[in-house]
């Protein structure tokens, strides 16, 4: 009992192995019925500790899946009818984008145990999310593609295997660098970022699949009549692109200024970072408490905060008794007693006053273990929920490294392959990285000041950075190959000008689509989830519409063919042998890559 006889503590050891997920929780859950049924009117009987918040946190994604699931494509149907105004279109890549989510998660079940691989619930979710949102902008561009080509060729199959030989290279390009990313988690210390990676890497494969198999084959089979009432016809002008062709214009004519602008915003946006805080606390895992987190409150009004997790030491039996009295002169100890013995050690429980996860919990582990290891004899090992969350942290930051410095590299190396230049993908890369400070020092403003969160999770960040620059490069990618083929023909501003002008449209669909389908893990009432959702919807729009929209084209002005150092797209003339349009004109995206007298061929 406690001092002031409110609070009653009864340790209980259960029998469900602690790495047995699903039999902790089913134990938990019968333990809390047992004790609530027990208990006599006016005392309330509550379970906390470390196997609770285990239970209360796979307690989050039951039923999550169908709710991210049902959430989410409900976004997706509404932004697609947004994007393509027709009450038909939109339900052809729905339907394939929610039967291939479907199938990667069985693909994942089916594979998981033969690899090895253990892959938890918010893996499945966080693939879930991801299939849909990459898996909807190939369809997006694929289709955008081949409406343009149906304004070229009057048959459906020649317009899109045209639109397939333009737009798979990016597509292949863009999902293999986000698949190249997260298999770098494979390689990692923690087991639930390479659940997450094996998960999530699976799922892309079969969203690239269907964009360039499945979804193809649909959108021939129902033709042209699809589109209605927007119908695309041989002959037909361009609708789309002008906007983004006079900001591509204005952009031109000062892209230095424009572009030096737009880096002091992001980089003003990256200064909120200042005092950022990592790291939270077990009871600061949940927007919603369980039982777990109401529990270990209550459980601190009588007791050491520490008294949910105590820490655990194993020490030499023949020390115990040294051990135990050194440990009860430590300030921080509430108290210190030996638990049990077996095989010539003995388990010594140690009650700090410390709330498990916090910085001085983490600094009370780390010193605990060098008094400790200063004596020998002892051969103590410090165990329990604290210290493995200080172990975690040690092992995130390990992880974080080696995550950040490889998927950098494989992004660099994949444009290189891609845009065959070396000055490009330095840009590129530097761009995505610009993005991902920025849209971090805004949401961690949003998570101070307005959800009240007090730090972002160790998670966080790495979640973060490995979608946001490999799914943030995906919009450079569809940009530059498509001002990359467009300058073979009419030099590199032009061509950046006509790409601007044919993608604008379908790339910012894509990035408001991804974004809010991002912002759909806010639904779930975990903190890490909710962080990682808002972070990546602000950098996917701001690569959307800052970064791709005006830095990118900006740098291809200001550098003109140096752009694709060490290429030459367009030749030695820079206009492949062709005059450039006048900034004022506008080609259209349907004519720019149409063959000399295709359309007297086709209208004939």
């Amino acid at each position: 009992m406690s001092e002031n006889k409110q609070v009653g503590l009864v340790p209980v050891t259960l029998q469900a192995a602690a790495d047995d997920g699903d039999a902790v929780s089913a134990e938990v859950e019968s333990l809390r019925g047992g004790i609530s049924e027990a208990a006599p009117d006016g005392l309330t009987a509550q379970l906390t500790g470390g196997a609770a918040f285990s239970a209360d946190l796979a307690g989050v994604f039951s039923g999550a899946n169908f709710v991210l699931l049902t959430v989410t494509a409900g976004v997706v149907a509404l932004l697609l009818l947004i994007t393509y105004r027709s009450p038909w279109l939109w339900l052809v890549p729905l339907a394939v984008v929610a039967t291939i989510e479907q199938a990667a998660l069985k693909v994942v079940d089916l594979l998981a145990p033969v690899v090895g691989i253990d892959v938890d619930p918010s893996a499945v979710g966080i693939t879930s999310v991801l299939v849909f949102g990459a898996a909807t902008n190939y369809a997006l561009l694929l289709i955008a593609r081949y409406r343009e080509e149906l304004r070229i060729h009057e048959s459906k199959y020649a317009a899109m295997g045209k639109a397939l030989r333009r737009t798979r290279e990016a597509i292949i390009a863009s999902g293999g660098t986000v698949i190249l990313a997260l298999l770098v988690l494979l390689f990692t210390d923690t087991m639930s970022y390479r659940g997450l990676g094996f998960s999530a890497a699976t799922g892309i494969v079969l969203a690239i699949l269907s964009a360039l198999f499945i979804l193809p084959a649909a959108l021939v089979l129902f033709g042209r009549k699809l589109f209605w009432p927007f119908v695309p016809k041989v002959g037909d002008p361009a609708r789309e692109g002008k906007f983004w062709g006079r900001l591509g214009e204005a952009t031109a004519r000062a892209p230095k200024r424009i572009a030096g602008a737009a880096v002091v915003v992001l980089l003003a946006a990256g200064g909120l970072l200042f005092n950022v805080q990592i790291g939270l606390s077990e009871n600061e895992q949940f927007t919603e408490k369980p039982q777990a987190v109401t529990a270990a409150e209550t459980l601190a009004e009588g007791f050491p905060a520490g008294s949910s997790s105590p820490v655990i030491v194993l020490v030499n039996s023949d020390s115990a008794d040294a051990a135990i009295e050194e440990l009860s002169t430590l300030e921080s100890v509430s108290g210190a007693e030996a638990a049990s013995e077996h095989d010539g050690l003995t388990r010594i429980d140690v009650i700090d006053s410390y709330e498990p996860g916090t910085d001085e919990a983490n600094t009370f582990i780390e010193e605990l273990r060098t008094d400790l290891a200063a004596t020998p004899e002892y051969g103590a090992l410090v165990g329990g929920e604290a210290a493995e969350r200080v172990d975690q942290l040690a092992a995130n930051q390990h992880d974080l490294n080696l995550v950040v410095t490889s998927v950098i590299i494989l992004v660099f190396l994949v444009l290189v392959v891609l845009l065959r230049s070396l000055v490009a993908p330095v840009l590129l890369v530097a761009s995505v990285l610009l993005t991902f400070v920025a849209s971090t020092g805004i949401s961690w403003f949003l998570f101070v000041n307005v959800l009240g969160f007090p730090a972002l999770d160790t998670l966080t960040l790495l979640y973060s950075f490995i979608f946001l620059v490999a799914l943030g490069v995906d919009y450079n990618i569809f940009l530059t190959t498509r001002a990359r083929e467009n300058a073979m023909t009419m030099g590199t501003k032009q061509g950046m000008l006509s790409a601007l002008r044919s993608t604008g449209g379908v790339i910012t669909s894509a990035g408001i689509l991804l974004a809010a389908v991002f912002a759909v893990l806010g639904v779930l009432p975990l903190v890490t989830l909710t962080q990682v959702g808002i972070t990546v919807a602000i950098g996917v729009l701001l690569d959307t519409l800052v970064v791709r929209t005006v830095i990118v084209p900006a740098l291809a002005f200001t550098l003109g063919e140096k752009f694709w150092w060490p290429s030459k797209p367009a030749g030695k003339s820079g206009t492949g042998g062709r005059h450039e349009a006048q900034p004022g004109s506008d080609p259209g995206p349907a004519l720019e890559s149409a063959p000399a007298g295709a359309h007297r061929a086709n209208t004939q």
